[in-house]
């Protein structure tokens, strides 16, 4: 049976997270001229690559910032869904910044493993361990929400990455003082690189989901199917879509066969329907078809492109 995911509207999230979106941004531009600064001047990959990464963190929580504030705005004739899927756009152009941040990561690490330049270590520790305190306190701030909100989270997925950025400069940073060995210095970024793009690809993964309007991955088709042919009244279930317009915006369409009862007895069926859907799988937007003659009952899932290609023919006939 599907997790319990909650109905979340965007006004839960709205105004503090924009205001913690706007602090976050302050910080990072803030810190991401010092550790630029600091890294030349230290002759350290890790500690520019973390600035580079700062860099896009600002462009990431600037669009997430844009994002909530469109999709505040109410739906109207030619938006009937609003503004949500602005945020689903938004986190796939932040889960492909990522991946070539990771790219570029992976290039420059690649030069220097060649030929290891020197780093001035103290200068690595001291910046990554100022770095890693930012990075922890935007992230926290972002946090609030992502769980709910795509969007959010990924740009908690960047800041979350410069968290662990920074501690891998750090560690480098020490590995260097102890033991003289400069490669570290570009094999921390490399780790780096590696746990950016897999974060990448998590965020990229599911917003593609969304976009192809795919099942949910925690729900499992199945189970709902016996949840409804176990409410009294229910004879069948076919053309059963359940997709997302955004993460917490999930929706379900379906016809459901019952017996020839008034209208009234209907309606309390599909009230029941209603509840169990909202209640076990969090899907607040239902769409009901009550039917008394019952379908191919193979047909649980509508096969678009039939009647697609049924209607063509038709239409092709009726014009000769």
């Amino acid at each position: 049976m599907a997790g319990g995911h909650t109905h979340v509207h965007v006004d839960t999230i709205g105004g503090r997270a924009k205001f913690r979106l706007g602090l976050s941004v302050v910080l990072t531009v803030a810190f991401v001229i010092f550790e630029a600064f600091a890294g030349l001047i230290a002759n350290s990959l890790a500690l520019l690559t973390d600035a580079a990464h700062n860099l896009t963190d600002v462009l990431a929580l600037v669009l997430s910032w844009y994002a909530l504030h469109l999709a505040e705005q109410p739906s109207h004739a030619g938006k009937t869904f609003g503004y949500h899927r602005v945020g689903i756009l938004v986190a796939l152009i932040n889960s492909t910044t990522l991946t070539l941040i990771s790219a570029g990561i992976f290039y420059e690490a690649y030069e220097r493993l060649i030929s290891p330049p020197p780093v001035t270590a103290d200068i690595l520790i001291a910046v990554g361990a100022a770095a890693f305190a930012v990075n922890l306190v935007t992230a926290w701030l972002v946090s609030h929400g992502a769980e709910h909100d795509l969007n959010l989270r990924s740009a908690f997925i960047h800041l979350l990455g410069d968290v662990f950025s920074t501690a891998g400069a750090v560690l480098a940073g020490i590995g260097i003082w102890l033991t003289g060995l400069y490669w570290l210095d570009p094999l921390a970024s490399v780790l780096i690189g590696l746990l950016i793009l897999w974060n990448a690809w998590v965020i990229l993964r599911e917003t593609i989901d969304i976009l192809l309007e795919s099942t949910p991955r925690d729900i499992e088709m199945s189970s709902m199917v016996r949840d409804l042919l176990q409410i009294e009244g229910v004879k069948g279930v076919h053309d059963l879509h359940v997709w997302s317009i955004s993460k917490s915006f999930r929706f379900l369409s379906a016809h459901i066969v019952i017996d020839d009862v008034l209208i009234s007895q209907a309606a309390l069926i599909q009230l029941e329907i209603k509840e169990m859907i909202r209640t076990n799988y969090g899907i607040g937007h239902c769409t009901l078809q009550l039917e008394c003659e019952g379908c191919d009952p193979d047909s649980l899932y509508c096969d678009i492109n039939h009647y697609h290609n049924h209607r063509h023919v038709d239409n092709h006939h009726a014009a000769r």
